[in-house]
Order: structure tokens, then sequence, then C-alpha cells
């Protein structure tokens, strides 16, 4: 029995696969192609293999600055894994809880932040956090604690971890609204059966419904990642391009936007540009691939 090719299928499909197309694999496949090439005179680029790869892994003046942004960008990715994800997974879990009341409300406020401009949280954090005319050394001293206050974002050791804490207050709803979600699809019939057995609320999320959402958890684990091997705009918003104080909180992103389009005294070169972003797209690759061939799979058939 002959079958009729499914047209249908090629016409809805046809307008994403172009626009994905124009405007995300042809300039991925474009910068990977820059990559092997270097400027010549008169600005004209030609074919140089691995030249600018072997620049950037072996040469004093690039290999400190792309090390010190890769680092930092686990540093960022650490603090999101250990700090958000478990803070989405118990405010999930509290809002899964039926005895809880105005979860709605709560939901809605947690989740807000998430669709604020990054531009404006930078800028509201900065003058929170500011020595000079911030509030958080008044409503420290509030509670007795101003003698802790310090200038967080303009210290070395602590720049960093203070970035990463107002990314993990912006984007905490992300998470947990996908584990929210997941709870919400675990058959009640496997709670009540377990509360009628004795458990409590502790007990049944514990071993019940925390075994059935791991794939979900694992979903959040790598879309923490892309995400934070791609950040570029808080960081830009609150120390600048510089990422300062010196490049304490530089990343791969602020990296990259310096080496492509240059910065102050720092001329912008679009094949090393493409080359640090070819980087870190094998970067996100290979984290990806590891995770979804090495983790995933064994989450899904625990969850089975």
């Amino acid at each position: 029995m002959n079958r009729r090719f499914p047209t249908h299928i090629i016409v809805f499909l046809a307008p994403a696969v172009v626009i994905y197309t124009l405007f995300m694999i042809y300039p991925l496949l474009d910068s990977i192609r820059l990559s092997f090439y270097s400027l010549g005179e008169g600005g004209v680029p030609y074919f140089d293999g691995f030249k600018n790869y072997a620049i950037l892994f072996n040469d004093p003046n690039w290999s400190g600055a792309f090390w010190n942004a890769f680092w930092n960008n686990i540093i960022l990715f650490a603090i999101h894994m250990l700090v958000q994800n478990p803070i989405g997974l118990l405010l999930a879990a509290c809002l899964s809880l039926p005895v809880l009341k105005g979860r709605h409300l709560y939901r809605t406020a947690i989740f807000l932040p998430t669709m604020l401009s990054v531009v404006i949280i930078g800028f509201t954090w900065q003058l929170i956090l500011s020595p000079l005319w911030g509030v958080a050394e008044t409503l420290m001293d509030f509670v007795g604690l101003a003698d802790y206050f310090e200038p967080w974002l303009g210290q070395k050791s602590t720049a960093l971890a203070t970035i990463s804490l107002i990314s993990v207050w912006q984007f905490v709803g992300i998470p947990m609204m996908l584990i929210y979600a997941a709870l919400l699809n675990i058959p009640e019939d496997l709670t009540e059966a377990a509360m009628i057995d004795g458990a409590n609320h502790r007990q049944v999320f514990w071993r019940i419904k925390l075994p059935l959402i791991l794939p979900t958890l694992g979903i959040v684990s790598i879309l923490t990642f892309v995400a934070n091997f791609n950040a570029f705009d808080l960081i830009y918003a609150i120390k600048g391009g510089l990422a300062g104080p010196d490049f304490t909180t530089d990343i791969m992103g602020t990296f990259f936007y310096r080496t492509f389009f240059g910065f102050q005294l720092q001329l912008g070169s679009t094949t090393m540009g493409a080359t640090v972003a070819t980087i870190m797209f094998l970067i996100i690759l290979l984290g990806v691939v590891l995770f979804f061939f090495g983790v995933q799979r064994r989450l899904l058939r625990h969850a089975l």
C-alpha cells in the first residue's frame, strides 16, 4: 500500500528550519570557519590553520586571560548548582504542599525577577550594595550586623560570588517552576497511599517524589550549565567590559566580548573572537554530550 508523503509536515517545519538555519546554524558554522583564519595586510583574512588556537592556549598575552575567564565560569556554575538549584527544589517542594495557602502569590513573587531586565537588576543591586548611598548597610544595622558589611562588589575576593548570588536571586524562579511542574505531574495515588501507610510529607518527598523527578533535576542542571557558560549580560551590566576588579569577575562571555569587539585600549579581532566563541561552543557541547550519555540515561532508568 502506497502512502503519500506527509507534505504538510514540511510546510509547518520549513519556516522554523529556515529561520533557525539563517540566524543560528549559519553564524555558528561561519564562526568556526573564521577561527581558522588570521588577518593579513589591509585586514584581509587568510587561512592559518590552528594558529589562533595555539595563540589562545600558549601565548602568555592570551592564555592567562582565557584560563582566568574559564575558571571564573566554573565558579559561577558551581554557585548556581549548589545554591540556586537546591533553593529552587526546596521552594518547589513547599509550593506543592496541599496545606500551603497563598501558593499562587508566592509563586508569582518568586518568578517575577526572572522577567525583569538584567540591566535593571544590575543597576538596582549596585545601588543597594553601594557603600556610599546603598541601603544594605542600613538594613544590616537594623538587625545588628552592620559590622559585617563590606563593599562586596568592589573586592577581588567577593565580587564574583556576590554577582553569582545576585544571579541566583533573579533566576531561581526558573528551576523552581520546572521542578514544581514535575511534582504536579506525579500521580496523587502514590502520595495518598504513602500517607495512608503513615508517611509524613517529608518522607513522601524524599522517598517517592524526589526519585521520580530526577530526570527533571538533570534537565535543570544542564540548562544551568548552558546558561552559565553563555552568561554575559549581568557581569557587563554591573562591572562593565573589563569585569573588574582586576578581571576577577571575567567570564567567557565578557572575555569573548573584549576579544571580538575590543574595549578601551584593547583592539578587537574578529578571528580571535571567533576562536573564543568556538571554544565556548565546544565546552558547552562537550558538557551536554557527557551529561546526556553519562548522567541523564541513568536518571531515566532510575525513574522507570
